[in-house]
């Protein structure tokens, strides 16, 4: 009975309306296809259909509401960015459950299902995660150069989203050790430390992810820690006889039909595709990296990872290039409609 898989999310003591969502969390990708379950039931059951309100709204940490959908009767509409996206389940009688596609970055978090009639109303709500990786960044200006706006918009230049404490908490326990406080979505500042040691806090300190609280967000500068999910398409190290330098190499991606990939595409490339090359090479932001799955003696160390060599003079310097080609399918990063209530993580630990 998929029923049972709901939790009540409050009792009202004459029980005319009462909004079941799933427990857990739903779990999806970037381009993927996702059910935000809902039900309700209400006495009498004899309410004309055309009385009932179903909304769907985004919520966010800072209790902030951003309208998704809404259906009362035959009228429906869907708000800003999910517009042409979202449409309701109808999976029989009290099924309030909205359906979104082509999932973005900016989807992930947290929906709250409203359920309304002439006398009652009440509220579930549903947590949906994406899978994907968490990855430091800070600019060629050096570390501790943004304040919390301009890593919101150094994450979504290099096709990523600042994480949220939960992405980097899971990050932490996946292995991510990286010494520099970065900022998160929420406002505050925090760093994960696996190997805890002298210039990392205290030797003596346990592992765990340093938390600065919530900072300022116009006045203080660190670095920041963004995600990102699925691509749709591939990097690859271009092969080429000759090493370039920036431009000749934004040049060579364009000849082959790429752009240049930014970091966040580079990551998920390795965390996602397993993509593992010991070769050093440009990335859209002018750093020089390489993604390593299986360490190995001459590729930068004993643990998997993207290698960062920094950001070297444009001009002079020369070295391979990481391309990016986007798939011209877009269906093929669609998945098939998925529910999972409960806490998963299907992508690989590295």
């Amino acid at each position: 009975n998929a029923s049972s898989a709901f939790e009540q999310s409050s009792d009202k003591s004459k029980g005319f309306l009462i909004v079941q969502t799933a427990p857990g969390k739903v779990v999806t990708h970037r381009g993927g296809t996702i059910t935000l379950p809902c039900r309700y039931h209400h006495e009498p059951e004899d309410v004309d259909p055309n009385h009932i309100r179903i909304k769907w709204t985004k919520v966010s940490d800072a209790f902030q509401f951003e309208d998704v959908f809404v259906e009362l009767g035959r009228q429906q509409k869907a708000f800003g960015s999910y517009r042409g996206r979202v449409s309701l389940e109808r999976a029989g009688p009290g099924d309030a459950s909205v359906i979104i596609h082509n999932i973005t970055l900016q989807d992930y978090g947290r929906y709250e299902c409203e359920v309304t009639n002439d006398m009652e109303d009440d509220t579930g709500f549903v947590n949906l995660d994406l899978e994907g990786v968490v990855f430091p960044y800070y600019p060629p200006s050096g570390r501790y150069k943004l304040n919390y706006h301009q890593a919101e918009e150094v994450c979504r230049q290099q096709d990523a989203i600042l994480a949220s404490h939960a992405q980097l908490h899971k990050a932490w326990l996946e292995g991510l050790d990286w010494c520099n406080a970065g900022w998160l979505e929420d406002g505050s500042v925090q760093y994960p430390i696996s190997q805890p040691r002298v210039q990392c806090g205290r030797k003596d300190s346990p592992p765990g992810v340093r938390n600065y609280g919530y900072r300022h967000k116009d006045d203080e500068c660190y670095d920041a820690f963004c995600f990102t999910s699925n691509l749709n398409g591939r990097v690859y190290f271009l092969k080429r006889f000759k090493k370039v330098n920036y431009l000749e190499a934004v040049k060579a991606c364009q000849r082959d039909d790429a752009v240049i990939a930014k970091v966040g595409q580079l990551y998920a490339a390795w965390k996602i595709q397993l993509l593992d090359r010991c070769e050093a090479g440009w990335v859209e932001d002018g750093s020089i990296r390489y993604p390593i799955v299986n360490p190995r003696t001459r590729c930068g160390g004993p643990e998997p990872g993207v290698r960062n060599l920094g950001f070297p003079d444009k001009k002079f310097r020369l070295y391979g290039v990481y391309c990016f080609r986007r798939n011209t399918d877009v269906q093929s990063t669609q998945a098939p409609k998925e529910t999972i209530t409960k806490p998963a993580n299907s992508t690989r630990s590295i």
